[in-house]
């Protein structure tokens, strides 16, 4: 009659296995002398290596251990032989061992496991798998398993000091039925020496890679698999479970050092990056030493690639015209002296042209119910939060509604995507008196990719309720009560003369004129006189001030009822000289009404054009056969580009590569062939990007189909 297996599900902590000794385990642990003399580490470097196992292993992580073969059973146990053992054969005790000879852990990436495990388009042969699943695996013995007297458990270790306290050393028993609460294993199937077993993993469990060893014991003793790097078992997040539902170098030497200085000597512009997986290379391959150099996108584009390869869903968001407040006050402030004119050292706070950060999906048990979702992550290093250069995770939904008292980081966040900016005037005392207010100033567009395609998908509504609906205003009055700057929400002053600034089509290029329109409205039944201020700027990006470039002061006669058009212009060779990176610059508008006092106040932030890379694959492209794509491009600038350099990058058609070109002439055109064969079928996207001291932001991208290759197997 079979033997009963005994149940270990009344166990329920991690590893508790009744044929584990933990005093064995213990001073294996502990006797590990050679580790003191590994190479220390930076926290970063840890934290990629466990995160992302399979891109950065650990140095002499992978030594195979031997197979250890314990006593009998009952070898201590005396018989009816006064005392006398039975001898037997050595040979034969070998026989009867049950022993593990290989295990299969059915990785392929085009098997069951990885398709299950949504996990078949990573470019690697380990065997990735997600959490809180089931995958199969074989394993062959030295002779048939019999349930009966053989026993048999798995064994995970992950992290350099495994402990099962910590669910970082995971003994997985067999059970007759899986029931998915926890680690757990069963046999599904058997063919003479080997079975197939289905193995399960909590929702909960670490994530990391896995040493996997298989320990056997029956009658003529005990024996452990040797370790195989080969079946490393590499475990993730997974979105699809419903159990379960940041990268800057500046304080601990993470993966990218920021550099907004426009001297990127020693590394790469950020504007030359087309991808993450240059940069988490290079990073891995410097042992730990920051990638130089990036800027928000860069920092957002890494985000998205390590959440989402970790398993966490993850998007990039980008929000143009993006407060940055410097003082708790929720507000953009402007500072003004007694002639209207900016007070440079007061004005930190300022507004981006764009930002870019990032939505992850996450629950917040931490947080009131209602507020888990998309939470707002950002890793481009502003400003400290609990010592530390970090922003989030924010909850979209406390943003909306201004709840800035909800941890974390929503008060700057929600400062970012829907502050008053608020324009402020020294008196003759040295206090400062608010005289203007634009509500509508900040957060533009809020925009991801679209699931799908390549469109622009608009999330504004998810960070903040219409502009000037009472929801909106009310979201605004709620966040400021907990700013440093609540008085500034007062009753308005009454107005009867606007200011706006508009601009026709897609705007100037690069190399042109800039040509905007200013529009003075008069509401009132009366003349209005307005003395207005012009002031054009290049800035960086972050709306930091770069250089003044021209200033004008007008005196503007505006009709009853009448709507005033001027035209402004800026030409080329007035800001020519100063341009930096993002060729941002930005019109100030300041006034005042002589006939009411009135105060008009706006600024108008553009971007000159930069012209497309044209990508044209030529020929069809065929997994593992040379295919080519034709680069042109036409300098829009009236001088030489020196020492020109192309980036190009596309997943599953040629790994990153730069292509040193030299110069190009004064608009003068150029093109070049790129040769490469691709490795992944399907629909692909090719990526160029062009830079040089004179011109950067130059980009271009193609579909390019990949065919099978004649006679690959289905």
């Amino acid at each position: 009659m079979p033997v009963e297996m005994r149940s270990v599900r009344d166990t329920a902590a991690v590893g508790r296995f009744p044929t584990v000794n933990f005093w064995e385990e213990t001073e294996k642990e502990t006797e590990k002398p050679e580790e003191n003399n590994v190479q220390k580490e930076n926290a970063c470097q840890r934290w990629m290596r466990k995160v992302c196992p399979c891109c950065c292993p650990k140095p002499n992580d992978d030594d195979i251990t031997d197979t250890v073969i314990t006593g009998t059973d009952d070898g201590d146990k005396e018989d009816d032989t006064n005392g006398e053992k039975p001898v037997t054969d050595a040979g034969e005790l070998d026989e009867l061992l049950l022993k593990v000879q290989s295990v299969d852990l059915m990785k392929s990436r085009s098997g069951e496991n990885r398709t299950e495990h949504h996990t078949s388009l990573y470019q690697s042969d380990d065997f990735i798998i997600r959490r809180g699943q089931t995958f199969q695996m074989w394993i062959t013995l030295s002779r048939p398993f019999n349930p009966s007297t053989d026993k048999l458990h798995l064994d995970l270790k992950t992290g350099p000091l495994p402990a099962v306290s910590k669910g970082t050393h995971v003994i997985i028993p067999l059970v007759e039925e899986l029931e998915d609460d926890g680690w757990e294993a069963a046999v599904v199937s058997q063919d003479d020496k080997r079975i197939k077993l289905s193995v399960h993993s909590p929702p909960t469990a670490a994530i990391g890679r896995y040493k996997l060893t298989v320990e056997t014991s029956g009658a003529s003793g005990r024996a452990v698999s040797t370790h195989d790097p080969a079946n490393d078992i590499y475990m993730l997040f997974n979105p699809w479970c419903e159990g379960k539902r940041q990268v800057n170098s500046l304080d601990d030497q993470g993966v990218v050092q920021g550099n907004w200085s426009a001297n990127y000597t020693g590394g790469s512009s950020p504007t030359l990056w087309s991808g993450s997986v240059e940069i988490l290379k290079q990073y891995h391959e410097s042992s730990g030493s920051p990638v130089k150099y990036g800027q928000c996108w860069v920092f957002a584009g890494v985000v998205t690639t390590v959440s989402r390869c970790l398993g966490v869903p993850c998007r990039t968001v980008t929000n143009f015209s993006s407060a940055h407040d410097t003082d708790v006050s929720l507000t953009t402030d402007v500072y003004l002296d007694e002639n209207l004119e900016p007070i440079a050292h007061l004005n930190t706070d300022s507004i981006w042209n764009f930002h870019v950060w990032n939505d992850c999906w996450m629950a917040r048990p931490d947080l009131p119910p209602g507020n888990g979702g998309w939470q707002a992550v950002d890793s481009t290093p502003q400003e400290t939060s609990q010592g530390t250069f970090r922003c989030g995770p924010a909850s979209l939904s406390a943003v909306r509604n201004g709840q800035v008292y909800l941890k974390h980081d929503c008060p700057f966040v929600f400062a970012e995507v829907n502050s008053d900016k608020i324009y402020w005037q020294r008196n003759a005392d040295g206090t400062f008196s608010q005289i203007y207010s634009e509500k509508k100033a900040v957060g533009h567009n809020i925009s991801t990719k679209a699931v799908g395609s390549d469109e622009r998908s608009d999330i504004t509504h998810l960070y903040k309720h219409p502009e000037g609906t009472e929801e909106e205003r009310i979201a605004v009055e709620t966040a400021s009560r907990y700013g440093s700057k609540a008085e500034a929400y007062s009753s308005p002053t009454a107005e009867d003369v606007s200011v706006e600034v508009t601009m026709e089509g897609e705007g100037p290029t690069m190399g042109g004129d800039a040509e905007l329109t200013i529009k003075l409205k008069n509401s009132s039944s009366e003349q209005r006189t307005v003395l207005l201020h012009s002031q054009a700027a290049v800035m960086y990006y972050t709306g930091v001030h770069k250089a003044t470039v021209r200033k004008d002061n007008a005196d503007v006669h505006v009709l009853p009822n009448e709507v005033k058009i001027l035209e402004w212009s800026l030409n080329y060779k007035d800001y020519k000289d100063q341009l930096i990176d993002q060729a941002a610059l930005m019109l100030t508008l300041s006034g005042r009404v002589t006939e009411t006092q009135q105060v008009l106040a706006t600024q108008f932030s553009f971007r000159l054009r930069t012209p497309d890379l044209i990508l044209k694959p030529i020929g069809k492209a065929v997994v593992g056969e040379k295919t080519s794509v034709e680069i042109s491009f036409t300098n829009p600038l009236p001088q030489v580009l020196k020492a020109v350099t192309f980036h190009v990058e596309g997943l599953g058609l040629v790994t990153a590569r730069k292509i040193h070109y030299g110069d190009i002439g004064s608009h003068a055109s150029m093109s070049l062939t790129e040769h490469f064969v691709p490795t992944l079928p399907g629909s692909r996207k090719l990526l160029a990007s062009l830079d040089c001291q004179q011109l950067t932001q130059v980009h271009g991208v193609t579909d390019i189909t990949v065919g099978e290759k004649s006679g690959a197997a289905l």
